[in-house]
């Protein structure tokens, strides 16, 4: 017979009298939560610089809602989640500063919630300590107030996963249903695939395990995932050729998906990068690294302190869904982003967080202080690495988006202005910094051809952009050519003509 796995009991609080003055303690457990929650959007605010211009990725997402720009080529694996969520901000105003204190609010605000599903599964101490763990990473502070999806995908699934829990330890929780389906929803709304990949323990154990098999949580969970990804699924079928196409194409840009270590590349990864593709440098020193490594292992003493108090599944489960969501990132794709993993972090917050929890209580009298102290200089340590990388990340993509806003602005010195095209390297977002379409006649992007390129050119301000030391494309080589530092920049004859005019 197939052994059952028990779901911890929600514990719950008794109800009493509260003498005047004092402080309900499910209102002080909220606080603490808040706290963090607080804690994370300030230092979004204090060490991402709000005024740091829109990455590559945030730049197709804006384009989509924003009146500052045309939207740009939306390619097979992008999903609308993240662009409608700044719509409120973006569809009105430009103002980056505005767009990136709006999302680090609401990314604290995010967090809270997710952790706040987690009540009575585990003590308030162990969630408010997973909550800083997560929320302390560079990858975590520097992608809260980014308009990019993988957050949010993260947020989803702690919550899910604490829904799907609740639910299973009380019948009668209709909070956790809705809560399970709204939080599916979130994550198929954000990236599709990656819902998938999250939910599948939960999906299995719905359907193969005794003793877990009820109708209601399942229907919820595929009615948010269907409910997050209809909109997806729909534009499949209207641009792209169907589900399976989308599906194919969606690979090709990611470079085939099937059996690759990238392992050895996400770990090159957590220097900073926040594209390793190709991921071809060294290994990071050992300091920048060691934290990678001693999570699983804490990981595991969480597992093992669940199993040793009967409390597995609240356990278990966070750390299955971590580990199918982390496949496709670490065994199928031929490159790294360390934000892939944000949803393997934050699933493995609590049971890292229980586990160290363990070890500063369960220690004897006489070596808590030892423990204690040594918890807390480690956890010091991984702290100012993460903030050292945090630092040299935010001023290498500051210096990077710095230079496209320069070049945009070149653009119209040149008398390349709205409405006008840019194609050539980099030129999807040094199009959106200059008010411009972006257009590419092969990669990925690909998105017009070079006959019609040419046809648009005749009539509408075009720059192909390339490097100095690369000849311009046949199609351009006619075309007045400009240096601006390692650039080449060819208008078109339209750009004369209007100057002209």
């Amino acid at each position: 017979m197939a052994k059952t796995l028990h779901a911890p009991p929600v514990v719950t609080e008794q109800r009493s009298r509260i003498p005047a003055g004092r402080v309900p303690r499910r209102a002080g457990s909220q606080g603490l939560l808040a706290a963090v929650a607080v804690a994370f959007t300030l230092a979004q605010l204090a060490l991402v610089r709000p005024g740091m211009g829109l990455g590559w990725d945030e730049a197709v997402y804006v384009s989509q809602v924003s009146g500052h720009a045309p939207a740009a080529f939306f390619s097979a694996p992008r999903a609308r989640g993240i662009s409608l969520l700044v719509a409120p901000i973006a569809s009105w105003s430009s103002s980056t500063e505005l767009l990136r204190i709006y999302l680090a609010v609401l990314s604290g605000l995010g967090l809270f919630l997710a952790l706040r599903v987690w009540r009575g599964l585990f003590p308030v101490r162990v969630l408010a300590l997973a909550g800083a763990l997560f929320a302390t990473l560079w990858v975590t502070v520097f992608y809260g107030p980014e308009v990019m999806p993988n957050y949010w995908v993260a947020i989803g699934a702690l919550a899910a996963v604490g829904c799907f829990l609740r639910a299973r330890a009380d019948r009668r929780d209709r909070a956790a249903l809705w809560g399970l389906g709204a939080s599916a929803a979130l994550m198929a709304w954000m990236r599709p695939a990656d819902a998938v990949w999250v939910v599948f323990p939960m999906a299995v154990l719905l359907v193969c395990a005794r003793g877990w098999r009820r109708p209601r949580p399942f229907a919820a969970l595929a009615a948010g995932l269907g409910a997050g990804a209809l909109g997806w699924v729909i534009e499949a079928y209207a641009s792209f050729g169907g589900l399976g196409a989308r599906l194919a194409a969606a690979s090709d840009i990611q470079g085939g998906l099937g059996w690759n270590i990238a392992v050895l590349d996400q770990l090159r990864s957590l220097r900073g990068q926040t594209l390793c593709r190709p991921c071809t440098a060294a290994v990071p020193e050992p300091q920048l690294i060691a934290w990678w490594f001693v999570l699983p292992l804490l990981a595991a003493l969480g597992l093992a302190v669940a199993v040793r108090g009967r409390r597995t599944a609240g356990t278990l489960l966070p750390l299955a869904c971590a580990a199918t969501a982390s496949i496709p990132y670490l065994f199928m794709i031929g490159y790294a982003a360390p934000r892939f993993l944000l949803p393997f972090y934050a699933l493995l917050a609590i049971p890292v967080a229980d586990a160290l929890v363990h070890l500063v209580t369960s220690s004897r009298q006489a070596w808590r202080p030892v423990v204690v102290t040594a918890v807390a200089l480690v956890l010091a340590g991984h702290l100012a690495v993460q903030y050292a990388v945090l630092q040299d990340t935010v001023d290498r993509s500051t210096a990077g988006r710095e230079q496209w806003a320069r070049t945009a602005s070149e653009l119209h010195r040149l008398g390349v202005r709205p409405p006008c095209v840019v194609t050539g390297q980099e030129a999807l977002p040094i199009a959106f910094y200059a008010g411009c379409s972006s257009a590419q006649t092969d990669g990925h992007n690909a998105s017009t051809t070079q006959a019609d390129l040419l046809r648009t050119a005749r009539h509408t301000p075009t720059a192909a952009i390339g490097a100095v030391q690369d000849g311009p494309p046949g199609y351009a080589s006619g075309w007045p050519s400009h240096r601006f530092g390692d650039l080449r920049i060819q208008v078109s004859p339209a750009v004369g003509a209007g100057a002209r005019g």
